[in-house]
């Protein structure tokens, strides 16, 4: 699209290149291929001799099918004061040994700002912090491969609107580009990176090194059902039973996003999916199977909400994976759900 868009304003040396950035990235959310997220809410951070997430389990997750980690960091917390809110050397090494034994395992690595509580609620306040992040995590993975991606924030949101948001998103990658100008970057829309304010997204076009990220949990009555942190309170007792209307809504979903991805030449991400594990199993697995597998049709990566804790799909207490879970995700990994493609 790039040669023949710009053939006239753009010499042919500069369209190929163009067009080798744009093939990076779209290799580079290759690289994700199947994931899941890590490491959210594990003690590690505060105490590593207290971590529910063990060295082995990099190997297990390789072992198991998947190939990328998305690695959910809260880092405000262990950051001093201003005007450098330099990050503590213990959430360094942590950092370190994460992606060190990821790559070990051969597991690509997203290293993902999950601070969108505080910059949701108050960008203004965050908006230093949020840059000094990037300002000491880029440089220092500057020399790290390939394999190692940033996602500049998880679900921008509230106060964080799609206009700020692209100010801000375009301030960080700023930031990144100054110490790692080819690097893939994942960047998602604001409203909780939803499939529908995608158009609302602006991203800088002259940088095809970007790779955008959507999340899905729709229909949320199902996904969310029982959970206490929405501002609507699902009830129990929703079912999803796949039925040729159910699968049409995930692929209507889908595909608007696919159409945006051709349109923009953009490689997507499906950084969060998966139904919350208050709901009934058999339902949860058919959900998960589809929504991985129609996303795997139009061509994406994506990582599965989440590893251990609520969405479970490894029981840390039995040292196992869920089998319905896993095996919806990564077929021939485990009992295929009733009714699944």
């Amino acid at each position: 699209m790039c040669c023949v868009a710009l053939l006239v304003a753009l010499s042919p040396q500069r369209c190929l290149a163009g067009q080798a950035a744009a093939d990076d990235a779209y290799a580079s959310d290759r690289m994700l291929g199947r994931g899941i997220n890590v490491l959210g809410y594990d003690p590690i951070w505060q105490s590593p001799e207290k971590a529910r997430f063990k060295a082995e389990y990099f190997g297990v997750i390789r072992a198991g099918g998947f190939d990328s980690l998305r690695v959910n960091l809260y880092p405000f917390a262990h950051m001093g004061g201003a005007p450098d809110y330099p990050l503590d050397p213990s959430w360094w090494r942590t950092a370190d040994w994460i992606v060190s034994q990821a790559l070990a395992a051969r597991l690509s690595v997203i290293l993902d700002l999950h601070e969108y509580g505080k910059l949701g609620v108050d960008p203004q306040t965050n908006r230093a912090k949020f840059l000094a992040f990037w300002s000491q995590v880029a440089p220092h993975y500057r020399d790290a491969p390939p394999r190692v991606m940033f996602e500049i924030l998880n679900e921008p949101n509230n106060a964080l609107t799609p206009a700020l948001w692209n100010q801000y998103l375009a301030d960080a990658l700023a930031v990144i580009r100054a110490s790692n100008p080819t690097r893939a970057v994942v960047i998602g829309p604001a409203f909780y990176n939803s499939v529908k304010h995608l158009d609302e997204l602006a991203l800088p076009e002259q940088d095809r090194r970007l790779i955008v990220t959507v999340h899905y949990y729709l229909p949320m009555a199902f996904t969310h059902q029982g959970a206490s942190w929405t501002k609507t309170r699902y009830p129990l007792g929703t079912y999803w039973e796949g039925t040729p209307a159910d699968r049409a809504g995930v692929e209507s979903d889908l595909a608007k996003v696919q159409a945006w991805s051709e349109a923009h030449q953009r490689p997507i991400f499906l950084g969060e999916f998966g139904a919350y594990d208050k709901g009934d199993m058999a339902s949860r697995a058919r959900y998960t199977d589809c929504v991985a597998r129609t996303a795997e049709k139009f061509g994406w990566s994506w990582a599965y909400w989440q590893f251990d804790a609520d969405f479970l799909a490894f029981d840390v207490a039995n040292g196992a994976w869920v089998p319905e879970i896993h095996g919806a995700l990564i077929p021939g990994a485990g009992p295929r759900p009733q009714g699944a493609n």
